[in-house]
Order: C-alpha cells, then structure tokens, then sequence
C-alpha cells in the first residue's frame, strides 16, 4: 500500500504530460465545495451534487426560511412540523433524519440530543449565500451521521454595502420583520441580519415565535482570509401531535460562534462552539405532569491541508475533534468525545479521467473506532457527457435520544450499536451548455444496525432498536434549463424503494415514511417592470400512503427601491401530513414590501 500510492501519482503526472488535449466540456462557471476537498467546477465533481444561490435578488426576496431553497430537489425529502421550517427533519435518499449531516461553512449543526434539532440553522437566511447538498455517503469528509448525505449551508463576505429593511403579513396571523445591514470594505466586511417571524396558528396549540440573529465578519490579513460568525436563535412554539397524542409545547434555542482562518492557500483552521437548548412540555395545559429540560453543548475544531503532488495530484489531509456533552432532566449527564484524521488522494488525467482514493479513522468513546473509505471516478465520455461513480462507507453514533430518553410513549435503549452503510452509485452528467444540464443517477445503500423507534401492537410504546439489514435502492433524473434568459426551468424525480421486509412484522416510526416517488417541477421568469415569478409544484407517494401534491407561487419586484412581494403556499389547498399523525397547514397566503438601500461595492 506504501508504494500505490506513490506510483499512482507519478502514473497520473505522465499521463498528463504525454497526452494530447481532450475534447472539454462546456465552460464551467458553478464551483462546488461540499463534494470535494477544493473547489472545483460542479461538472467535475465525481458526486451527485446540487448547488442552490441563496443570495441572489429575487431567490431571496420569494422565500421565507431555507426549507424553500431545499425544496427543489426531488431528493431532499422535507418532513416538516408545520409551516416556517419551525422544526423540520430532512432526509436524503430515503435515509432517517438523524443520517443526514448539516452544516455551517463547513462545520457540524446536528445535535447531540435528537436529529429533530438539526435544522435549526441558526443563521438569518440573509447571511446565507448558498446551499451545497451532497447526496450519498460523506462520512469520510465529514464524519457521523453523514450516511444519506450532506447539506451545507455557506456564508460569505457582503458583495456591496447596502441596508435592507422588510415587513410582512399573512393569514393565521402571521407577522414577519427582518433587517439586515451590510458593509463591503477592502479588508473588512461585515453583515448583521435580524429576523422575526411569529403566527397564531392554523390550528389550535400549532402558534409560534420565530427570532434570529447573526452577526458575519470577514477579514483579509497576510495570514489569509478570516471569518467570525456569531449567530442566536429562538423558536418557541405549539407542538400539538407532534411526538404523539399530546398537545405539547416547545422551546428551542442555539448559540453558534465560529471561526475560520485560511493559512496561505492551502491550508485551513476552523473551530465552532454550539449550544443548544430544548423545554419540552408533554401537555401545555398541564406542564406539572411531565416537563424536560435539556442543554446540549459541542466544541469542534479542525485543520484541513492540500498538497500538490504533480500537475493533475493532490493529496488532502485533515485532523478534527468534536467533544459533545448533555445536562438533560430525561437524558441525564453525559459527555462524549472524538477525535479523527483523513487523507484523500485525487488523481486527473488526460484532462478526461479522475479518480479520487480516501479514508478517515474516528475515535469515540474508549476504545471504539470507525473505518470509512471511500472510492469515486469519473470519464468523460464526450464533451458534454461525463460518467461518475463511487462507493463509500458511512456510520452513525447514537444521539442521546437513543439512548436514554423515557416518556409515557417511547424508550431509549442504552445498549444501541452505532449504525453502519454502504453506498453504492453510477450515473451520468450531460452539459450541453451553460444554459442546459441533465443528470440520471442510480444508487443503493445497504445498512447495518439501523436504528429507529419501532413497536409490535398499536397500544404498545415505541422502542429504540437496531436493526441487521436494510436495503434501498433508487434512481434520479433531473434537468434544468434556461430558456431565453428569462425562463428557468427544473425537472427532479426521485424513485426509491426499501426492503419491506426487514422489520419482521413490527411498526416502524421513522424508517418506513420514506417517499416511493418524489418528483418537484419549478419555473422561474422575468416579467416587465422588473417582475420575477416563481413556481413550485411537488408531488409526493410515502411508502403504503396515499400520493398528493403541494403547488406553490412567489411574485416579487427585484430591482427598486421598494421591493413588494407575495407568496402562497399550498395554493392548492391539500390536506396531507409529511410526518404522520402531524397536520399540515392548508392554503396560506403572505404579502409585504423590502426596501434596499445601496452603498459601494467591493
């Protein structure tokens, strides 16, 4: 193995030096970070990836939280709790909430207590620029909980100084405020974002107040670029039937601070503190009966390193730690650590062949260790057609829900085994042009040790358990074009199917809501007086559950000084549940204006 290595970058190096010029691809302008280890065009990446602008006019003016930017992907299965993204599990591939990973620039947001909190991004979605979503396997870039994929929200510097000061209102009593305030200098920028959102429900005890706060600084110094993020968040709000039969209520709050410094161009220092909070009360109307209080604390640093090996080889390496504890009033105290290294090596030649060869070893507990390798590849088959595939491992460590949580319905179990998968995907990529792009993707997941809260009899109490075998196996298509620089369009399917027989005849809370058929259709066009619409219609089949389908519109004026906007969600009235058990809200329609004051840009 210590001679592969070596040899299989000097093999690549001639390669490239002997080789006469390829055909290439259409020009490539989109750059991807989330899939790879350096940024590269998303047309080379050797992973199904999807990018998303966030801050980019008119795609932040129709959109309310970041739950409307992740929505256009047939692959990203939203199981929300109501509207707002109040508290929403996300899914990847059929995979449980807990298997997928969330991130800030980089940096882990799943919470140690429940994978339900994972969305609680804590940043204003003002200070966001874009979302990355990486789908399959990521655990060896990043470690747990990545086994259906990875989604990455990333900040960055103000391109242009500029105030923005916006109000709503809706039906169900829906009120929103947000302010956010820009600076763009040579050396320094900062953006501060304040956001405000609060309802009194569709329905009786589904209320909710919504505040975030974020405070982005960037720096360029001789060391490199820096960046300080520091971000609040705090969502009380009516949980009725969310867990259950109970007409609950709930509180969440996180802190973040984090840090980002670049040293020369290769390499990179991150840390993050989180800290989040969860009052939980099974009945609001009786919270002396049963009330938990859970505070759940992580620290996380990292240094990541490129080497240049030759013309067409790198090699990437990294050490990160991760110390997470819990002072719970149901879970108890606990606090765990880990720590872990990677190396990968990527591998281009003839400008038309890469190959990219990793592996990460994380340390937890005592004595217990998790391998993940990874294996992906590419070929460009003509200009505009290129082929990819990979295999990768993936793991899971138990929250401390899993493990200790106890309420009148449901049980942890201490002696759960962290969760285990392959994955498995081909697929191809057609460019014709910048202005067209096409993908079909095949993938299979086998997991091991699966966990999810499961029960023999309707009248029995949920149990968390593992389980030895589950398969899925699935395919995406999608395509995306811009016609006529004023249109765009997008096509997504997702078709999955998992082994139904894995359970044995015992119910399964979480893993068996997964969508059979997943497809979302969007179009986006200019229209005069600066006018842009956007459409959003998504169609849903769950496992043994009946199909429906949710349309959604957003009109907004993107280039004045007064911006006004509408949007309607639901506008077809459905009546459907992601979650079961968990009513969705009916047609809802919210109005307002933005006003942008500009200052210089960078």
């Amino acid at each position: 193995m210590k001679l592969a290595v070596p040899f299989a970058a000097a093999l690549a190096i001639l390669l490239a030096q002997e080789a006469s010029p390829p055909p290439t691809a259409a020009k490539k302008e989109t750059v991807v970070v989330t899939g790879t280890y350096e940024p590269v065009a998303i047309e080379e990446s050797d992973r199904a990836v999807r990018r998303q602008e966030i801050r980019a006019g008119a795609e932040a003016l129709t959109a309310n939280s970041v739950v409307d930017f992740l929505n256009r992907d047939s692959s990203v299965d939203l199981r929300q709790r109501g509207g707002h993204s109040i508290q929403t599990d996300v899914s990847l591939r059929g995979s449980t909430f807990g298997q997928t990973l969330v991130l800030l620039n980089g940096l882990r947001l799943n919470d140690v207590q429940s994978g339900h909190h994972s969305m609680d991004v804590p940043a204003a979605v003002e200070s966001l620029e874009r979302v990355e979503i990486l789908k399959g396997a990521g655990s060896t870039a990043y470690g747990s909980d990545a086994i259906g994929g990875v989604i990455n929200f990333i900040t960055a510097a103000p391109e242009s100084s500029e105030l923005r000061v916006r109000g709503a209102l809706g039906n169900f009593g829906t009120n929103q405020q947000r302010v956010s305030a820009a600076y763009a200098g040579n050396r320094i920028s900062q953006h501060l974002a304040a956001y405000r959102d609060f309802s009194s429900g569709f329905m009786p005890n589904r209320d909710y107040r919504n505040l975030a706060l974020t405070s982005s600084t960037y720096a360029r110094t001789r060391l490199g670029t820096s960046s300080v993020i520091l971000a609040h968040n705090d969502k009380p709000f009516g949980a009725e039937q969310f867990y259950g039969n109970f007409n609950s209520w709930e509180r969440t709050k996180t802190w973040w601070a984090s840090g980002q410094q670049s040293l020369g161009e290769r390499t990179q220092a991150s840390f993050a503190y989180r800290k989040h909070t969860d009052l939980f009360v099974l009945f609001r109307d009786r919270p002396q009966v049963f009330t938990n209080r859970h505070a759940a604390e992580s620290l996380q640093a990292s240094l990541r390193r490129t080497e240049t090996l030759g013309t067409n080889t790198r090699l990437h390496w990294g050490a990160e730690t991760l110390r997470e504890k819990i002072v719970s009033s149901n879970l108890g105290r606990h606090s765990r650590a880990r720590g872990s290294g990677y190396t990968v090596l990527d591998l281009r030649a003839l400008r038309r062949f890469s190959l990219s060869l990793g592996a990460r070893e994380e340390f937890f507990r005592s004595a217990d260790a998790q391998f993940v390798p990874s294996l992906a590849g590419g070929a460009w088959l003509a200009p505009s057609l290129k082929w990819r595939a990979s295999v990768s491992r993936a793991f899971r460590i138990p929250t401390y829900t899993d493990l200790y949580y106890q309420d009148p319905g449901n049980r942890g179990s201490p002696d759960l085994r962290p969760e285990r998968a392959w994955n498995y995907e081909t697929g191809v990529d057609w460019n014709p042009s910048t202005s067209m792009r096409g993908e079909l993707t095949l993938f299979h997941r086998r997991e091991r040790d699966g966990i999810d809260y499961v029960r023999r009899a309707p009248t029995d109490i949920w149990r968390a358990t593992n389980f030895q075998r589950l398969h899925f196996t699935g395919v995406e298509a999608a395509v995306r074009a811009r016609l006529a620089s004023r249109h765009r369009l997008d096509f997504s399917y997702t078709g999955l199917h998992g082994a139904q027989d894995a359970l044995a005849g015992v119910f399964s809370r979480y893993t068996f809501n997964y969508p059979s058929h997943l497809g979302v259709a969007g179009w986006q066009t200019e229209l005069p007086g600066g006018w842009v619409a956007r459409t959003r219609v998504g169609a849903v089949q769950r496992y043994a559950r009946d199909a429906y389908a949710v349309a959604d519109i957003y009109a907004a004026r993107g280039r004045s000084l007064v911006r006004p906007f509408v949007q309607v969600t639901n506008l077809n009235d459905a009546v459907y549940q992601e979650i079961f058990g968990v009513a969705m809200p009916g047609r809802a329609v919210r109005g307002g204006v933005e006003i942008v004051l500009r200052g210089r840009s960078n």
